[in-house]
């Protein structure tokens, strides 16, 4: 799996979309998605009905590469003011850490053209 925590992810991602329910609750696309999701999902269903909220701003989450492994990256989330309802997410690696050389690889497989 991409995510190591998945559950830990999943419940996060509720969270937000419960959040965002709440700040707009007369979103059609996002009514649509919640209901789209709580039909062809059992894990989604189960996980919006326990009601969780989240704003998490900063933090840590960590990943599974299949081609370099695991990378551990801090997170920070930053609104854009001159763009209401836009965040951007800033992810960065521990300099000189594992997954700084996991990155630094990824990127020099990303530049190699393939034959």
């Amino acid at each position: 799996d991409f995510f190591v925590d998945w559950d830990t992810i999943a419940d996060d991602v509720v969270g937000l979309l419960r959040a965002e329910a709440g700040r707009d609750p007369y979103d059609k696309r996002l009514t649509d998605l919640v209901g789209e999701l709580s039909t062809r999902s059992d894990d989604f269903r189960t996980r919006w009905a326990a009601h969780p909220v989240n704003l998490h701003r900063t933090g840590t989450k960590r990943f599974h590469h299949p081609d370099v492994g695991d990378i551990t990256l801090d997170f920070e989330s930053l609104d854009l003011p001159g763009d209401p309802g836009q965040t951007m997410l800033l992810y960065t690696a521990e300099p000189g850490s594992p997954s700084q050389e996991r990155l630094d690889l990824l990127a020099s497989l990303a530049s190699t053209p393939v034959s």
